[in-house]
C-alpha cells in the first residue's frame, strides 16, 4: 500500500495558507515544424510554454479571501510540496512559483461536507527547487 505522506499547498509570502484538495494541470509547449525545399520536417522551432491549472481548496479559512484578493490585485503566490513529519506538515520544495489567479469559482454550501473554492491559475515559473 502506498505511503501518502506528501501534499500540495498554497504558499503566500512564504507561509502556507491552505492545502490543495484537487489539482489539475495543463501544459502547452507548442512547436512549429520547419520544412525546406529538399525535405519535409527538417527541424522545428520551440515556442514559449504555457502552464495553466485549476486548484481546489477548502473554503473554511481566510485562504479563499486571500486568493481572491490576489486575483483582484494581480498578486502572485506559489505551489509547494509538503511532507508529513509526525503529526505536522513541513515545507519540502517549491514546484510552481509566480502563480497568478485568472478566475475564481466558489462552490455552493453543502450540508454534508466542507465547501470548496476552485481557482483557475497560471504559473510563470515551473519546477523551481529551493
Amino acid at each position: 500500500m502506498s505511503d501518502w505522506n506528501t501534499r500540495l499547498e498554497v504558499k503566500l509570502a512564504g507561509r502556507t495558507i491552505s492545502p490543495i484538495t484537487n489539482f489539475s494541470p495543463s501544459f502547452n509547449v507548442p512547436h512549429t515544424v520547419i520544412h525546406s525545399l529538399e525535405a519535409d520536417g527538417v527541424g522545428y522551432v520551440r515556442q514559449p510554454f504555457t502552464f495553466t491549472f485549476t486548484l481546489t481548496i477548502p473554503a473554511i479559512a481566510s485562504a479563499v479571501a486571500d486568493l481572491t484578493e490576489l486575483a483582484v490585485n494581480g498578486g502572485e503566490f506559489a505551489i509547494a510540496v509538503a511532507e508529513k513529519k509526525g503529526t505536522d506538515w513541513s515545507f519540502s520544495s517549491l514546484k510552481f512559483s509566480r502563480c497568478v489567479v485568472s478566475a475564481a469559482q466558489p462552490s455552493n454550501i453543502t450540508v454534508d461536507g466542507v465547501p470548496q473554492a476552485t481557482f483557475t491559475c497560471m504559473a510563470l515559473n515551473v519546477g523551481v527547487e529551493e
